[in-house]
Formats: structure tokens, sequence, C-alpha cells
């Protein structure tokens, strides 16, 4: 019977790790090491690293700092959880149960990407995912947003903030209303509607331009991503009986991200908020300090 169990290994999960060990919980974290910090090659706006810093090195760093505390942590991935008896019941993909006091999910979200030869090996150095995290990176720049339907479009007029030198490729060639392909024109975005074949990279994760379906080749300074359709990892949520927003986000008390479900928490970008590492982790550390007010009351 552990204290508190924490699903996601990521940058909300690792944040409330390290509290609750600090707290002296018995604490497990479960992950299944695959997320959107495990891609990111490079965060550019983290208090503390100026010139940036990888997911996987969070990741360890983090790791190792729970680790300090005596926090467990197993590689697995969760497939079911249920109330039982007071406690909630989980079950792996390997076939292990645990049973928990408390429960945090901290699995996060994952951007759709299409499998477009070389992209991933970009994805936060030279191509990126959020202009609020990397619209600075672009400054100036000249910029190919691949994308999709009116995720792409919307994300090439936001774009517009950093540089004017925008290209947006339809990858999917997903239709877009005439009033939104009239805005491209308005703000001189050249627009594609063809198939991405490949990026073009040099030294493997700098991004050079991209090469069409049709042989054409496009080049460009930096690539931004924006496919929509991302995936809400909510579906333990759901088997706990949490309430869920439209969008597949859980829904949290704002002030100790515990959800509808008692004993239940969630922190990280499964909640409706900005999708920032760094809120994510503010978001871990809030979640465990009610973890922990919770915890002494059932002593």
């Amino acid at each position: 019977m552990y204290g508190s169990i924490i699903i996601g290994g990521g940058i909300a999960g690792l944040q409330a790790a390290i509290q609750l060990g600090r707290y002296k919980h018995d604490i497990l974290v479960i992950d299944s090491n695959y997320g959107r910090s495990t891609l990111c090659k490079n965060y550019h706006n983290i208090l503390g690293w100026p010139d940036g810093v990888s997911g996987e090195t969070l990741r360890e760093l983090g790791r190792r700092h729970a680790e300090k505390y005596g926090v467990h942590f197993s590689k697995d991935k969760v497939i079911q959880c249920m109330k039982q008896d007071g406690s909630i019941k989980i079950e792996t993909e390997t076939g292990k149960i645990y049973h928990t006091k408390t429960i945090l999910l901290a699995t996060g979200v994952m951007d759709r990407l299409p499998d477009i030869p070389n992209i991933k090996s970009c994805l936060g150095l030279t191509v990126y995912v959020c202009p609020d995290c990397d619209g600075y990176e672009v400054s100036d720049k000249s910029v190919l947003v691949l994308g999709a339907g009116k995720a792409g479009a919307n994300m090439a007029l936001t774009l517009t903030y950093w540089t004017k030198d925008i290209v947006y490729i339809n990858h999917e060639e997903s239709d877009i209303e005439d009033s939104l392909k009239g805005k491209l024109t308005e703000s001189n975005i050249a627009y594609k509607h063809e198939t991405i074949s490949e990026v073009i990279t040099e030294n493997d994760s700098t991004f050079k331009g991209v090469k069409l379906k049709n042989g054409e080749m496009l080049y460009a300074d930096r690539g931004f991503i924006a496919f929509g359709g991302n995936k809400v990892y909510s579906d333990l949520a759901e088997q706990l009986g949490v309430k869920l927003m439209e969008n597949r986000h859980v829904q949290v008390d704002p002030r100790t991200k515990e959800t509808s479900v008692s004993n239940v928490w969630a922190s990280g970008d499964i909640v409706a908020h900005s999708e920032q590492s760094t809120i994510a982790m503010g978001e871990g550390a809030q979640a465990a300090i009610w973890i922990h007010k919770r915890l002494l009351g059932q002593k």
C-alpha cells in the first residue's frame, strides 16, 4: 500500500515526486518513458537554463533527485485504475497490481506527428511545436509551418508576431475555409496544398527545409508543426469517473489540483492550461502539497 502513486514521469510527475519524497511518504512513480518531454531536445524558457535544457536531461536529473528521497520508480504502463475498498487499485501492462491511498495522474498530452522522415530528430532544436515556448526562436527567420487544415493556418498566423517570412504547407491537404485563406493572403503567408515526403536536415537535427511529394524543394531556417488532434491521455481518469472537459482534458480544483473524484489528483498537460513545462512543474508541486495534507488527515 503506497501513500501515493504517480502515473507519468514527465515534468509534472517528477516535480510532484520530489515534493512528496521530501514529505517522507512512500511514493511510486510508474512511467512508460514516452511523452512530450522524451521528444523535446531543448526547452528554452525555463528559469536557470538560459542556454536551454533537453527533456531527457530534466527527466534524468528529476529522477535522481526524487530517488534521493526514497521515491520508487517502475518502467511500466498502467492499463487500469479502479477504486476498491477505500483505496485505489492499479494494474499495469506487465501484470503487476498496486494499491495506493492517493493517486496523481500526470499522463500528459502527445502531439500528433505524421510519419514524416527526419522530423523527430529536429524537435525542440530547429523544429518547434509551441509558439509560447519557442516563437522567439524564429524571430526574423524564414519559417515553414508543417501542418494540417485550420490548425496549421492558425499557427502560421500566430507566428507573424515574430517573423513575416512564412510558408504554410497543408501536408494532409485538408480543407480550410475561404475566410482563413484570406487571412493568410492578407498576412503575405505563402500557402502550399501539398504532401511532404521528407524533412531536409543537416547533421540530423538542423532543419533546412522539406521535399514535397511533387518533387518541389522548399528551404527555410526553422520549422513549426501544427497538425491538430493531439492525444490527451485521460483514459485512466475516465476509468475512475473523473469529470472531463469536452476536449478530454481533466477538470481539477484550481487551488488543490484534486479532481472531481476524492483522492485522485491531476497535474501537467492533462489538465487544461497553457501546456508549459514550467506550469506543469508548479502544478505537480501544488498537487503534492495537497496530497500530503490528505495523507496527514488519513493518519
